[in-house]
């Protein structure tokens, strides 16, 4: 191989890759065999399965048991919005944001006390072992799973509070300001950092992905006077939603 040249198998899955996006290939056509990769691009046995595999990787082709490789139907990506506007006091950033796109959301929850790992105590500025708040959540659209999300909030904040259980009481799901807000303390700067990896099998399960689809995942910090009072890991299909962002300008 010379240099600069690309290996058989991505050439190969390439020119198949090209096929499926212009619709050559289009959504549930049965990929071509392997025997027939073989001979219509005149490379090995193993050349035609590590194309095969980039695209299984890549999501645009799955396996049905006893009967083949198929391509996949590509979803449009929608829009997943991120704002720092607040518009209506009371109400979660979720719902704002469900609210202002014109459609229903909602949420499973699920909250238990544990002991701080290294990595969230090191973001709350809290000792390992210290006690949390951590809650689940699933959040949905239309009947379908779009988001995951897990927070952790230090109980030496919210600890014998009405404001305990994020989704219980008088202020249950109504987002981490106005709760905090609720107990005197007075939320002024949030942190996202925004990055990418394979989804974990039970996160893909839960949003009805692929093994080995590719997720977003936004880690967010709210902070009050420079101290962390929740960090939450946000966690969204690459395949089908976009995070979009809008800040406001100072």
């Amino acid at each position: 191989m010379t240099f600069g040249e690309q290996p058989a198998y991505l050439r190969v899955a390439s020119d198949l890759r090209e096929k499926i996006v212009n619709g050559a290939l289009p959504p549930h056509t049965r990929l071509p065999s392997q025997a027939r990769i073989r001979e219509e691009y005149g490379v090995s046995d193993t050349v035609a399965l590590e194309a095969r595999k980039v695209l299984m990787a890549e999501g645009l082709v799955e396996g049905r048991s006893g009967s083949g490789t198929y391509v996949r139907e590509r979803p449009v990506p929608r829009m997943i919005a991120r704002s720092g506007y607040r518009p209506e006091k009371g109400a979660s950033p979720f719902r704002q944001e469900q609210t202002a796109d014109g459609v229903r959301g909602t949420w499973e929850s699920r909250s238990e006390q544990e002991g701080a790992s290294a990595e969230i105590a090191e973001r709350l500025g809290i000792e390992p072992g210290d006690r949390v708040m951590r809650t689940h959540y699933v959040f949905r659209e239309a009947g379908e799973p779009i988001m995951l999300s897990t927070s952790w909030e230090p109980l030496s904040v919210t600890g014998r509070t009405p404001v305990m259980l994020p989704e219980e009481g008088p202020l249950g799901g109504c987002g981490v300001v106005d709760r905090m807000a609720a107990i005197d303390i007075v939320v002024d700067n949030v942190a996202e950092e925004v990055g990418a990896r394979p989804g974990l099998a039970e996160e893909l399960l839960a949003l009805g992905g692929v093994p080995g689809h590719v997720v977003i995942v936004i880690g967010r910090t709210y902070y009050a006077s420079g101290r962390a009072v929740e960090t939450a890991d946000v966690v969204v299909p690459a395949d089908r939603y976009r995070v979009a962002y809008h800040l406001p300008v100072r």
